[in-house]
């Protein structure tokens, strides 16, 4: 485990995946993250990449030849490199190898780092084509918030608010995990979801075109939460285990396969394309109050 921290945060990373794991208030005496309780979910961070979401049958072509990948890619299961290390920043490194040229056939270098700035988390991506043809690729952020972030409140206490007011639909998903092809209406010129258990009962809440840049974790019984930053990120998802005290904000670059995708990497919807020794940059942040 590798830990960063200031005067206001504690924040812990774990080499695998290069997972985030704790955002400690030092202040506030307060932990913001999902525990990993392996009885309802034991992540709290996985990166996604090099997709977001699942394949229609965990399978993509390319070139005329068919790869299988697993939902979210496979950086979550990799040990990364420390590359540089500070009090309050750290960046780690995953390159491909042979092992990864089976299931994904370009040649990457895959940057996060981790930065702390008084009470704020910043996540940095940086994605190099080092090879040389064009790569394909989608990458996304999965962190899971604690809630109820304090006793004597409960989840249905707290909700999410976003920026700006929306009109995005959500699009369901499928049971395979796919993006079905009618969107459902969320919301009406406003910007609130009320968090209830029920709301994943059904996986996860996809957005492909929130106007908002920024969404709040906040609770109708005390002014403890959170404010997260994504833009860059065109697509969002909301999720939680069901029956989980946690909710995962979820900044994509990239989304599931839709039911009607004809499974080339090229057509993906989403999917992003780099030149040869060319760069892919994003961040989102985090802050605690």
């Amino acid at each position: 485990m590798h830990i960063i921290e200031n005067n206001f945060l504690r924040v812990s990373i774990h080499q695998k995946g290069a997972e985030l794991t704790s955002v400690y208030s030092k202040p506030l005496n307060l932990e913001y993250m999902w525990n990993g309780d392996p009885a309802f979910w034991a992540k709290q961070s996985p990166v996604l990449f090099p997709i977001v979401g699942g394949l229609k049958n965990n399978t993509y072509f390319y070139h005329n030849r068919a790869y299988e990948l697993p939902r979210h890619g496979f950086a979550r299961e990799k040990v990364f490199s420390v590359i540089n290390q500070s009090s309050n920043e750290i960046t780690f490194s995953l390159r491909s190898d042979e092992e990864t040229r089976l299931v994904y056939p370009f040649e990457f270098e895959f940057e996060i780092a981790y930065s702390v700035d008084e009470s704020t988390l910043g996540v940095k991506y940086q994605i190099r084509n080092v090879g040389s043809e064009e790569m394909y690729f989608s990458v996304g952020g999965h962190p899971a918030f604690k809630v109820p972030l304090l006793e004597n409140t409960k989840y249905e206490d707290y909700y999410l608010e976003f920026g700006k007011a929306e009109t995005s639909p959500r699009w369901a998903v499928s049971h395979d995990g796919l993006i079905e092809e009618e969107p459902i209406p969320v919301f009406k010129h406003d910007s609130v979801i009320p968090l209830q258990k029920e709301l994943f009962m059904h996986d996860a809440l996809v957005f492909k075109d929130l106007i908002s840049k920024k969404v709040s974790l906040k609770c109708n019984k005390h002014d403890r939460g959170i404010d997260f930053d994504f833009d860059g990120f065109p697509y969002m998802g909301i999720w939680a285990a069901k029956n989980a005290d946690f909710v995962c904000i979820e900044p994509w670059c990239g989304i599931a396969d839709s039911v009607s995708t004809d499974q080339q990497l090229k057509n993906k919807e989403g999917i992003n394309k780099l030149s040869k020794r060319e760069d892919f940059n994003r961040e989102w942040r985090v802050t605690v109050w």
